[in-house]
């Protein structure tokens, strides 16, 4: 049983406690795959053995739907984004993934806070203020970046859901036409990503091969991390 340990200071009352769990992050652009990942992870997982608990993005019971309904109207300040995203993820820190973790489970995490170091530095937040606002988050005991490049990104998007005015970052290039738009955004954010991989020790992953591939890559890792 470890000590967990924070981004930045640890919050007063998690100072010293024992986490049995495990925290794996599964990270990556819009539309690389990562909720079809975690869910084939999740359920490998169960089958092997271990309780496993999923959590995600904009997933908060609290402010969940206020992200939603703040997005759909086109108007969100990054100022604004970036708190939602910040109360998004206290609120899943409090309930879901802390209690997880001190019960021995499994945590999956479909995104994690560097998603919003990524998105909220290319709208022009302050680095080090970012830093400060997610202090308060775990660090993973692994974190699997999903990648592929932009152009790519854009064609798996367009032959599913298709492109949406966020994922397109629209709100930073409102004069472009929306696939052009994702293109530029997405390769910000991977720019973004690509640095943290180096920094913060990511374990990349191409998500060009075959879904089985990339699905095998992945259990591999979980599985070593759960032997030590």
């Amino acid at each position: 049983m470890k000590t967990i340990s924070f981004h930045g200071a640890a919050p007063e009352y998690l100072t010293g406690i024992p986490m049995a769990g495990r925290l794996i992050v599964v990270e990556g652009t819009d539309g690389v795959g990562r909720s079809t990942h975690v869910v084939n992870l999740r359920q490998w997982l169960e089958v092997s053995g271990h309780a496993v608990v999923e959590t995600g993005w904009t997933r908060s019971k609290l402010v969940g739907r206020t992200i939603d309904k703040a997005k759909s109207g086109h108007m969100l300040s990054p100022l604004t984004y970036t708190l939602l995203y910040a109360c998004d993820f206290a609120d899943r820190l409090e309930k879901e993934i802390i209690p997880a973790l001190r019960a021995g489970y499994v945590v999956l995490a479909d995104r994690y806070i560097y998603t919003a170091l990524a998105r909220c530095s290319v709208r022009g937040m302050e680095t080090e203020w970012l830093a400060r606002l997610f202090s308060f988050a775990p660090v993973p005991d692994l974190v699997l970046y999903l990648r592929l490049d932009a152009p790519a990104l854009a064609r798996r998007v367009l032959l599913s859901s298709g492109i949406d005015y966020w994922e397109a970052g629209k709100d930073m290039f409102p004069q472009m036409d929306i696939y052009d738009s994702f293109v530029a955004y997405q390769s910000r954010i991977l720019e973004q990503f690509d640095a943290m991989c180096q920094e913060r020790s990511f374990q990349p992953v191409d998500a060009r091969k075959p879904i089985e591939l990339v699905q095998d890559e992945l259990r591999s890792a979980v599985a070593r991390l759960l032997r030590e």
